[in-house]
């Protein structure tokens, strides 16, 4: 059984997370789903693994801590986004009146509240969050995020704990 190098699995997370946002953005400028807080920060901890796994894969360190390191950076990334996307899903079957109400969108949060802030009214979900306007066999696109990110999340444990050098 051929076993992939540190460096290719981190080059394949780093292809996976080009392709998930060419496909988040795909879906936002050609078929107009524009993406609601939650949605962008999904992409926030997709491209922070993607980012992770492509310094990881440039520098190949050979130091097994390095490596844990690099892939503990990576895993925290994507480990977000499987917790935003769980959220997501969460909000979304949450019965009508129990759906936070909309609120403004995320520009006017971030020129008006402290980082800080703009984390927890986006983490809160609002009503733009509940709606479900794109399926594929009866699942949202959150669901599909959420399986997403949990295979690339299982990918990143395996660069994490693996023993070898190779």
């Amino acid at each position: 059984m051929m076993r992939l190098s540190y460096r290719q699995v981190n080059i394949g997370l780093f292809l996976t997370s080009v392709i998930g946002m060419g496909f988040a953005l795909y879906l936002q400028h050609y078929q107009n789903l524009e993406p609601c807080p939650l949605c962008i920060f999904q992409r926030v901890g997709l491209m922070t693994m993607g980012f992770f796994a492509l310094i990881a894969a440039l520098h190949n360190p050979k130091p097994l801590f390095l490596r844990r390191f690099y892939s503990l950076l990576a895993t925290v990334g994507i480990l977000w986004s499987v917790a935003v996307a769980s959220r997501h899903v969460w909000i979304q079957h949450l019965p009508p009146e129990d759906v936070p109400a909309c609120g403004p969108g995320l520009d006017y949060w971030m020129q008006t509240f402290p980082l800080q802030s703009v984390i927890q009214k986006v983490l809160h979900g609002s009503g733009e969050c509940a709606k479900v306007d794109w399926t594929l066999f009866d699942w949202s696109l959150p669901h599909w995020a959420l399986l997403f990110f949990v295979a690339l999340l299982l990918v990143n444990l395996y660069q994490l704990v693996r023993k070898s050098r190779q």
